[in-house]
């Protein structure tokens, strides 16, 4: 499996890379949405996604991800510092976008992203 984490703080990239590596999952890295969008042009199973991207927000994001056909398909798990309910998001946008799971980093556990990493796999994004 291979995902795309997206994650501005490199030092805190890295520790989470290492962790899912552990796992024996394939992580690339990028650290805003142009560089994300060139990483994912390698193949990737999922997208890991921090709201926070310089020069764009995590709704600007999925937007712009969304709008390229071959990625329609590709689940993604928000791992951010920004609440649901402070990024406005609910249900509706969650389906609408193939938002799998959001995770609360303060208070989520690397092994709990590694789980919903690979949950995300099994669920069909509509």
């Amino acid at each position: 499996m291979k995902i795309l984490l997206i994650e501005p703080q490199n030092d805190f990239a890295r520790v989470v890379s290492k962790s899912l590596e552990l796992g024996g999952i394939e992580v690339l890295h990028a650290s805003d949405a142009q560089a994300a969008v060139h990483a994912a042009e390698q193949g990737i199973d999922v997208v890991v996604l921090e709201l926070a991207l310089p020069g764009h927000n995590g709704l600007e994001f999925l937007y712009e991800f969304r709008s390229y056909n071959d990625w329609r398909a590709i689940p993604i798990v928000m791992y951010s510092h920004i609440s649901s309910e402070e990024a406005g998001f609910n249900a509706e946008i969650y389906d609408r976008f193939g938002v799998v799971a959001h995770l609360y980093k303060p208070t989520t556990s690397l092994k709990k992203l590694e789980d919903s990493v690979r949950g995300a796999v099994l669920e069909p994004v509509r």
